[in-house]
């Protein structure tokens, strides 16, 4: 049922783009030239004539937001272990979390391309920039989330930070580490098309740029091109998601 209803929403999102597109054209008929919204399966169709292009510049930006998706969850989490070893450590660090999210994206990444010179290795700074915060906030809401009674039980047991970590913290922690992975993966993707925008030698992004080149010509490849980031990040998500279902479930048997 939850399938259908999912089919569904996407049938009526797809005759909603071809009744804004008939619209368009109509009133572009009219003599409102500004808008240009071509057909979803004019779309569709450019996605399949140009798939031999799409395909691999696809790989190459779902390659690099992995990597910086990898590392950014990696320091993510060990950021969030230590913070929640230390009332002080939190205090320190936690502000400073806070800040780095202040710096817009959109500046930062002019920044760190202009510092490596390496379209690949700036997408996958900005990717992990973007998934640090997430992953730490929501890692460390869940290892503060453990039970005051069971952190008291395994303090009478004279439990070692190691035990206490590998039995109660982490396991408790799991729920909010896969909020944050599923927050921080979609963008990890957005934040790599913006990088290649900018300057990458490959990539979705430089599908985008080249696209709004040549204009309203370009229209459906442009919306192509779109459809297909946008894909990049749903599979991202759903690739997340189906890792904690087969991890809930290999807990549960475990348990």
């Amino acid at each position: 049922m939850k399938k259908l209803r999912i089919l569904l929403i996407f049938v009526f999102l797809g005759l909603l783009w071809e009744g804004a597109a008939w619209a368009a054209d109509s009133a572009s008929g009219l003599g409102s030239s500004w808008i240009k919204l071509p057909y979803l399966h004019h779309v569709l169709l450019a996605m399949f004539q140009e798939r031999q292009v799409l395909w691999p510049q696809s790989i190459s930006t779902l390659v690099s937001a992995g990597k910086g998706f990898l590392l950014g969850a990696l320091v993510g989490v060990l950021t969030a272990i230590t913070m929640s070893g230390s009332r002080w450590a939190e205090k320190t660090i936690f502000p400073y979390l806070i800040l780095a999210q202040m710096l817009p994206v959109l500046g930062l990444a002019p920044m760190v391309f202009g510092m490596v010179r390496d379209g690949d290795l700036a997408r996958v700074i900005i990717a992990a920039y973007i998934t640090f915060f997430p992953v730490s906030v929501n890692m460390l809401s869940g290892l503060k989330s453990a039970e005051k009674e069971k952190r008291e039980l395994m303090y009478s047991y004279s439990a070692s930070k190691i035990q206490l970590y590998s039995k109660l913290l982490l396991p408790s922690a799991v729920p909010g580490l896969f909020t944050g992975l599923k927050i921080a993966a979609p963008l990890s993707i957005t934040s790599a098309i913006l990088v290649e925008i900018m300057g990458a030698n490959s990539g979705v992004g430089i599908l985008i740029l080249r696209s709004l080149y040549y204009g309203s010509a370009q229209a459906a490849n442009f919306w192509a091109t779109v459809l297909d980031s946008a894909c990049l990040g749903i599979f991202s998500y759903i690739f997340i998601v189906s890792i904690e279902r087969a991890f809930a479930r290999w807990t549960k048997a475990a348990l």
